[in-house]
């Protein structure tokens, strides 16, 4: 399923059952329009970012919201075809979570590694409605990646505890998908390089994420390593807590698991599961239930109202065959 601007949910799985309120209806008509005026969203793999939209060095973001929110995803090789799905349900995310929060403004970033990337880390702007199609089209998922199990999440978190600025906000969010280890230091060069910033040494980053879990409510969403999954979860675990690494089962759902996360936190769960049983199969909301079981403020029996309902409707409706969308395509 591709996901669209406006409120039409005649692809969900059960349409109908969801609407995002009256209220809302102008502001989505509006959203439509403008993503028709723009052309289509399909994500092209281009050759290099956009740079003027994405290059961290001598830059600093800035959010006036009371609730911007961060999300970066690992484009190296081992994310496979994971952030194509995730950033095909852009407006899904920013549509629901601006149902609840009106302010609601968000940041992308991809992160790669130093040792092997040309753009390792690429950060754009805060932003609202489909100016975040041009965000997400200007970044560059290299497909690439560093020796070991280990890419450069220090350098990002490094940028976004020196140089993302969110005075109106109390604990912004900030969702890191991937699937390995961060280095254990942030050195120096890099920084310079890709940053601009001059730091004297070595800067623990342990000590970094600490730090940035002041500023940010922060999850690392992790994609399963097969005969890694131990180590690299132990050390996230000890870098932003136990309940903030979220293991994830299903490209096709991470982004709810971080919409279900937010929903929580503000208080928004029922209409969240809602929209979730609008759309998805039993299959689906296990997934996202199960990856949602261990997230602070989730109960573990939040989301078996919704499976009974559609267990229910399931003998009653056939499941359209889902195609193969290839989102990303080179130029």
């Amino acid at each position: 399923m591709t996901y669209s601007w406006g409120d039409d949910t005649s692809a969900w799985k059960n349409p109908g059952t969801y609407d995002y309120g009256a209220a809302k209806a102008p502001y989505l008509e509006e959203l439509k329009k403008k993503a028709e005026e723009t052309g289509s969203r399909t994500y092209t793999q281009i050759s290099k970012p956009q740079l003027q939209l994405v290059d961290p060095k001598n830059k600093t973001i800035n959010s006036t919201s009371k609730n911007p929110i961060s999300i970066a995803i690992d484009g190296t090789g081992s994310m496979q075809t994971w952030p194509a799905e995730i950033f095909d349900r852009l407006p899904l995310l920013y549509q629901t979570l601006s149902k609840y929060r009106d302010d609601v403004d968000c940041s992308f970033s991809v992160i790669g590694d130093t040792v092997s990337d040309d753009w390792p880390l690429q950060v754009t702007d805060f932003g609202k409605d489909i100016t975040l199609d041009s965000y997400l089209k200007a970044l560059k998922p290299e497909g690439r990646g560093g020796p070991g199990i280990r890419e450069s999440y220090e350098l990002f978190g490094y940028f976004m505890n020196t140089h993302a600025k969110t005075p109106n906000a109390e604990l912004p969010f900030l969702f890191m998908m991937g699937d390995e280890k961060f280095y254990e230091n942030i050195n120096p060069a890099q920084v310079k390089q890709y940053i601009g910033d001059t730091i004297l040494a070595p800067l623990n980053s342990q000590e970094m994420w600490q730090q940035l879990a002041q500023k940010f409510d922060i999850y690392f969403l992790r994609k399963p390593y097969p005969g890694k999954d131990e180590e690299i979860s132990a050390q996230w675990k000890q870098a932003i807590g136990a309940q903030k690494v979220i293991d994830l089962y299903d490209p096709l759902r991470v982004i709810d698991v971080a919409m279900g996360i937010v929903a929580k936190k503000w208080g928004y769960f029922g209409d969240f599961e809602q929209n979730l049983s609008a759309r998805q199969d039993s299959n689906g909301i296990n997934s996202v239930m199960a990856s949602l079981k261990l997230a602070p403020g989730v109960n573990p029996g939040d989301g078996m109202k919704s499976m009974q309902l559609l267990a229910n409707e399931k003998s009653a409706s056939a499941t359209a065959p889902k195609k193969s969308i290839k989102l990303l395509t080179e130029e």
